[in-house]
């Protein structure tokens, strides 16, 4: 089958960007033919696009781009023209591709898959500025409550009619989790659970928990993930637990600012700043902590590092609402606490240093062996192409 694969390559290789590549090879080993697109404003693929289409992360270009990408959209027809797909599916589209795209289709059955909140929400986080979780739908409300400026809103009036259109010729509707799931049913839309697939730990993988307490953080430095809470809860634990240690694995454009905060609450010799870091260095990294922190403030659509942590057998401390909760089970695989709750948060780091749970820093066996199982590789691409083949039947 030929598939041509379309997505905006990110900078900064988030889930969406993982799953990408999961799937591009996946396809391929499967006897596919596969052509991947995605626009230039990221890595493009990180080496693995055929076609690059033109995107920008200038703000100013962006008001316009992410309306009608004009490159975007005549790569996508000269795609189609040239490698003739059978079947397309559209991953994020809204950033730099633009819902334009979704357009230039016609005549070929496409499927989306839809990773983060973007097409209910302005800021693809619904997340209001205080960190609560929103609760409301799209609108002038998300003007009021200051979540996006005045002419923002005004220039979403047109953007977002378009990528509702746009969405709405999508023959199937894919999510990978059940918050999503629940999310878009909520605003009428009609989609398809089907369990993101994940990779198992790597043949040299062995759990060598350090000697003394150790914590880690993986994601991005962003406000949505949470991590000046974790901050502010490790303060808390320090006093209590002295000679614990905190990682963080990720980059953003909050780095500075928690680089200062740590230093302001006093605990910045026990916090350590890597970078962002390949999925080699990160399974070296979870080889030897207590836990993993997943420290969001918005419901997660997912979250990879809640299930790449269990599969390995690391406990994982995560927030209850959204995607990272639907991998954990409470006590056997990792430890829930209410989305921006600095109190919970730093009872359950505590709870772990002083090894009152998970004494031996190992999750469940068990668990770690059903989220395998749910999640491997091979099912999820059986179920994708099981898509293809009825929408190309279709056609």
């Amino acid at each position: 089958m030929r598939v041509l694969l379309i997505t905006d390559w990110n900078p900064g290789r988030g889930g969406a960007e993982a799953y990408v590549a999961w799937l591009h090879s996946g396809l391929k080993a499967a006897g596919n033919e596969v052509c991947l697109l995605t626009s230039s404003a990221g890595t493009a693929g990180d080496g693995r696009a055929d076609q690059v289409a033109f995107g920008t992360r200038n703000v100013a270009a962006q008001v316009a781009l992410q309306i009608l990408n004009p490159f975007a959209v005549a790569r996508v027809r000269k795609t189609i023209a040239t490698f003739r797909p059978d079947v397309v599916h559209v991953h994020l589209f809204a950033y730099h591709l633009s819902p334009a795209i979704l357009f230039a289709l016609d005549g070929v059955p496409f499927v989306m898959t839809l990773h983060d909140y973007k097409n209910i929400c302005p800021t693809g986080r619904k997340l209001l500025p205080d960190g609560r979780l929103c609760t409301v739908r799209a609108g002038w409300v998300c003007c009021g409550n200051g979540c996006v400026s005045l002419p923002h809103w005004v220039r979403d009036l047109v953007r977002y009619p378009l990528i509702r259109a746009g969405i709405g010729r999508a023959s199937r509707i894919l999510v990978y989790s059940r918050t999503m799931e629940k999310a878009m049913t909520a605003e009428g839309l009609a989609v398809e659970y089907l369990p993101l697939p994940l990779p198992p730990p790597g043949p040299g993988f062995v759990r060598v928990p350090a000697s003394t307490p150790l914590f880690l953080y993986c994601g991005r430095l962003e406000p949505e993930k949470g991590v000046g809470l974790l901050l502010q809860a490790w303060a808390r634990l320090i006093p209590e637990v002295p000679g614990c240690r905190l990682r963080l694995c990720g980059a953003g454009s909050l780095h500075a600012a928690l680089l200062r905060l740590a230093g302001e609450l006093g605990v910045g010799d026990t916090v350590e700043f890597l970078g962002w870091q390949d999925p080699v260095q990160i399974e070296r990294q979870l080889a030897e902590t207590w836990a993993l922190v997943a420290p969001s403030l918005w419901a997660e659509p997912f979250g990879l590092v809640a299930p790449e942590a269990v599969l390995r057998r690391v406990p994982v401390i995560a927030s209850a609402t959204g995607g990272l909760g639907e991998s954990i089970v409470p006590g056997e695989s990792g430890l829930l606490f209410e989305n921006g709750d600095e109190n919970g948060l730093a009872r359950h780091l505590v709870a772990v240093a002083r090894r009152e749970v998970f004494p031996n820093q190992l999750g469940s066996e068990s668990c770690a062996a059903g989220l395998l199982a749910r999640h491997e590789l091979g099912q999820h691409i059986g179920g994708v192409e099981e898509v293809y083949r009825r929408l190309k039947g279709e056609g």
